[in-house]
């Protein structure tokens, strides 16, 4: 039987207290990335498994479960729209030597996917996570991505109970590929999960100081469709047309009638979508602006301790719940890096 959002609360608030046992999954020494994004590793000859993946939050997620057992890279750059990113012909190196090619899916990166297609070796798959998420009856359309245009929203990920749900796929789908090193992709789930669980528990008894009438999230990239009915949070507008272009006069004129008439503290800009319309909206709105909110761009410099998917959903957190009127209390001592331990300890 499900849990109705006051039982739930109940239950986010218990198990946020809990952050001393929970926080073990992070006592080990965070393992520093190497490369130019902080992800990927050398397309050298090895005996492990071959693994490519589009965005960032995604790469985040398999190198959790993978560790140092797999030879990851991942294609689409830290903060590029992934939407219109199209790949270099370099990039059909990566994905053809590729034995799992992990996907967002939901039409996010089309070009992508159609190179890595054409460039699969034999015995290799392609693993689209959002499909396997979430059913059509389940999908979100809105501003940015209205049903007519037929996309449904993809950005699943930044809704932290389906972050979770990827990192289970990729843990099956490696260990269906290496058997050998299902324990230790078992094991690292289980670390990655435990501190997932805590940053959702958190995150909900956080939106619940800000006050009730500021629980209103307006956004430029409209990526929060997943995440706010989740914690507590109502979208209510995305300023970013479905086309990607700028708003119109008319456009920008209606969102500053909705924003005061809404009474909202605060409106987000985006670190990838640069917004200097929104800054302009936000002004005469009389509303805060935060320009930082980040969908697939981890803070810090590549190869930091933050550079994670948990450091990029504890920044926004950091970022969106004060702006609002709240406090985020609730989340202190989640540390933001990867769970994964490598191998010789």
């Amino acid at each position: 039987m499900g849990l109705d959002r006051r039982q739930f609360v109940l239950f986010a608030a218990a198990l946020a207290a809990q952050g001393p046992t929970v926080a073990r999954a992070q006592d080990a020494t965070p393992a520093a990335p190497s490369s130019s994004l902080g992800w990927s590793d050398p397309l050298d000859a090895t005996d492990k498994i071959n693994v490519a993946a589009t965005v960032a939050p995604i790469s985040s997620i398999v190198r959790n479960i993978g560790g140092d057992r797999i030879q990851l890279r991942g294609v689409v750059p830290d903060g590029t729209n992934s939407h219109t990113f199209e790949p270099a012909p370099s990039d059909a190196k990566i994905l053809g030597n590729a034995d799992i090619i992990f996907v967002n899916g939901l039409n996010l990166e089309l070009p992508t996917l159609e190179l890595a297609e054409a460039n699969m070796k034999e015995g290799a798959e392609i693993v689209a996570l959002g499909d396997q998420t979430v059913t059509p009856e389940e999908w979100v359309y809105d501003f940015s991505f209205p049903k007519e245009d037929g996309d449904p929203n993809p950005h699943l990920w930044t809704n932290i109970p389906f972050a979770k749900r990827y990192a289970e796929i990729v843990a099956s789908s490696l260990s269906e590929r290496d058997p050998e090193n299902s324990d230790y992709f078992a094991e690292n789930l289980a670390r990655f999960s435990a501190v997932l669980d805590r940053l959702d528990a958190a995150a909900i008894v956080a939106v619940q100081t800000i006050p009730e009438q500021n629980r209103k999230l307006l956004t430029y990239h409209d990526s929060w469709a997943y995440f706010a009915p989740h914690v507590g949070l109502t979208v209510i507008g995305a300023a970013q047309p479905s086309d990607f272009s700028e708003p119109s006069p008319r456009e920008i004129a209606g969102l500053i009638e909705q924003i005061r008439a809404e009474g909202v503290p605060a409106i987000f800009g985006s670190e990838v979508f640069a917004s200097d319309v929104l800054e302009q909206i936000a002004s005469e709105a009389g509303a805060a602006y935060i320009d930082q909110l980040r969908d697939d761009d981890p803070p810090g410099d590549p190869g930091a301790p933050e550079h994670t998917y948990l450091g990029m959903m504890l920044k926004n957190f950091n970022l969106l719940i004060p702006a609002l009127g709240g406090n985020v209390d609730a989340l202190a001592g989640i540390e933001p890096w990867d769970t994964w331990v490598p191998s010789a300890s």
